[in-house]
């Protein structure tokens, strides 16, 4: 798969879609100018990174009344900043696969939303046909610490929480994950226990996404997708998006630090393709939530990245596929259920 074209060329003629980016909060510095953040407009346009989904975070706290409906007050706000952040100049707000694909020869720069906790629905399925409507393409059903809808890969004791609470998922979360395919919202698997995860596969009528994740069998994390889920994605048309978590990456040296690499996040990237196939795999960061790598530390490294999978031997279509293409199928999928009804 060598490619006669220089490194810069592929990333320059490639859609780049890092699919996982958090946004600080409450203080949210705007990213049309320079600031810290490790993705903001400018980093964008210097490192080629076409595209960004920035993820309203949720933290698990109580499973109460008072505490959903501050989780989902939140979750709005955050939506609502990233859409109003995001307008105006070159920027796109993206919602649809056709409208991300529109960015091809053009000089735009894409922003996607998502929410990354389904405990901001509390029991109210309506919130989901909200934050649809507010532009998020995919709802990530867990994070760290059981909720209503599923049990997660890495409980929360100091929550009250045991190794599960549901056994996978309650019948909240398979009702949201049917309702999450009647409106065309991806089901991202990031953070669920393995229960969860297998049954989300099993249950949903679109493939499933895992938006930032590792190899399991790479690095035994409970936040990585082992072999047999793995398997499962490819049998459902799923995709899981490598990320650039040192910790999700390779384990700590003999003085407790972990010091990834692009060199660490291409190991993954060769494991999953080997394992399920060059469709079923993609890329994603994290910054800003703990992700960066030596390599690609923020937006502005994008091309160092690209550089590295093409030197492992990946031409630019396969690059194309891990960078934006396998995430524009899922997004294709998950619109046409919605359609179908």
């Amino acid at each position: 798969m060598n490619d006669s074209l220089s490194p810069a060329s592929v990333h320059a003629a490639t859609l780049t879609l890092d699919t996982h980016v958090d946004i600080p909060w409450p203080h949210t510095p705007d990213p049309r100018g320079a600031t810290e953040r490790c993705v903001d407009f400018p980093k964008m346009e210097a490192g080629g990174l076409r595209a960004v989904v920035f993820a309203a975070y949720l933290p698990q706290g109580p499973r109460t009344p008072e505490a959903h409906g501050d989780a989902a007050r939140r979750a709005e706000a955050m939506l609502r900043v990233i859409r109003r952040s995001a307008g105006g100049g070159n920027r796109r707000i993206i919602a649809r696969a056709a409208e991300l694909d529109a960015l091809r020869g053009t000089d735009a720069l894409g922003v996607l939303l998502a929410v990354e906790n389904g405990y901001g629905m509390g029991e109210d399925l309506s919130r989901l046909a909200l934050w649809r409507g507010l532009g998020a393409c995919y709802v990530t059903i867990t994070h760290n610490g059981h909720n209503l809808l599923a049990d997660a890969a890495i409980p929360r004791p100091d929550l009250g929480d045991g190794p599960a609470l549901h056994g996978g998922l309650s019948s909240l979360g398979r009702a949201a994950i049917v309702e999450m395919n009647a409106l065309g919202l991806l089901v991202d698997v990031s953070h669920a226990a393995k229960t969860s995860m297998m049954q989300a596969v099993e249950l949903s009528g679109a493939p499933v996404v895992a938006t930032h994740t590792c190899c399991r069998t790479l690095r035994d994390h409970p936040r990585n997708l082992d072999d047999e889920q793995m398997d499962a994605l490819r049998a459902t048309g799923g995709l899981m998006q490598i990320t650039a978590v040192p910790g999700f990456l390779r384990g700590p040296g003999a003085d407790g630090k972990v010091r990834a690499t692009v060199a660490d996040m291409a190991d993954h990237v060769d494991y999953a393709v080997q394992r399920i196939g060059i469709a079923h795999v993609g890329l994603s960061s994290d910054f800003d939530g703990g992700g960066g790598v030596q390599g690609w530390m923020n937006a502005a490294e994008s091309a160092g990245l690209t550089a590295e999978l093409q030197r492992r031997g990946y031409d630019a279509e396969a690059i194309g596929l891990l960078w934006s293409g396998n995430f524009l199928r899922v997004m294709r999928a998950a619109e046409a259920v919605a359609a179908a009804g």
